[in-house]
């Protein structure tokens, strides 16, 4: 018998997982995510431990894209499932799918994974490492893979973050899942309260470690689509370490 192809995790939906309107958090949904993630590459031979103590590599998220039909709330019970794709040459496809109780899918993503060395920062070749392959599915969570994003014009600074203590993860960069609060945090509570997801996609370009500096930009274009545009820039470079775009439809029942 083969390995299943699919990896499901049940999470409760904790008072520490929602924001004040007791909805979850999209960062958490990330950290969701990411840990699904490492018990399936676990489970493939490839685990966080593994990689490091092997070949001195690590997971690292380049690019992703989630749709919610809906957000999940406090004490509600999810069901996250993940699967791989065949990977590419150096990056490895994941999809993932979370379910509400009812069994029906409230929200879809689809993610790009490379290897990175740990002593260079350099990207590895998936072929570096040896990982168990389940029979692949052809099934993808969503239509749309995530691509390269780049702003229509000038994105104006909103504010500076400067990277600290619990900001970095094992592997001494930024998480994923922070960037998300970045993110989040360049639009004020009101907005939050009349606002609410319908999509996010984020690049994942260049590490930053603490001590950097982030200016934080947002670009709201003029004709209201819902659409809005968001980077970190590291000050010391000039450079972007991420990019995103976010879709927001207007809450229910907001005044």
């Amino acid at each position: 018998m083969g390995i299943e192809a699919v990896y499901r995790n049940t999470y409760t939906v904790g008072y520490s997982d929602v924001d004040f309107l007791k909805c979850l958090k999209c960062s958490k949904l990330f950290e969701y995510f990411q840990d699904t993630a490492s018990e399936d590459v676990k489970r493939l031979g490839a685990g966080v431990d593994t990689l490091a103590e092997k070949y001195s590599v690590a997971w690292v998220l380049t690019r992703i894209r989630v749709e919610f039909a809906r957000i999940p709330e406090l004490n509600e019970s999810i069901t996250v499932a993940t699967w791989p794709h065949p990977p590419g040459k150096m990056e490895f496809g994941r999809d993932f799918k979370v379910c509400g109780e009812d069994g029906d899918a409230i929200i879809r993503a689809v993610s790009t994974w490379v290897l990175i060395d740990t002593k260079t920062r350099e990207l590895r070749r998936s072929d570096y490492i040896h990982m168990e392959h389940p029979e692949f599915i052809a099934e993808h969570a969503l239509d749309t893979r995530p691509g390269k994003l780049r702003p229509l014009g000038k994105p104006e600074p909103v504010y500076r973050k400067v990277v600290g203590y619990s900001d970095v993860d094992f592997n001494g960069h930024i998480n994923n899942s922070r960037y998300i609060d970045y993110i989040m945090d360049c639009f004020p509570v009101e907005s939050h309260r009349q606002y609410m997801l319908k999509a996010i996609e984020v690049n994942y370009i260049k590490e930053a470690f603490p001590g950097d500096t982030l200016l934080l930009c947002r670009e709201i274009p003029d004709d209201g689509d819902g659409t809005v545009y968001i980077e970190g820039v590291n000050e010391e470079d000039g450079k972007p370490c991420f990019k995103a775009r976010i879709w927001v439809r207007p809450r229910q029942g907001a005044v």
